[in-house]
């Protein structure tokens, strides 16, 4: 969480918007790596 914060903080991203996204990104992030895994196993 930290990392995700920082890295927001050096692209110039409030840290409360970042807060409020990261959820939505780490949903996505989750469904494509489990998508990778589906077609790499499959």
């Amino acid at each position: 969480m930290s990392a995700a914060l920082a890295l927001g903080d050096a692209l110039g991203v409030p840290p409360l918007a970042m807060a409020e996204l990261l959820p939505v990104v780490e949903a996505v992030m989750v469904a494509k790596l489990n998508e990778q895994m589906e077609h790499s196993n499959g």
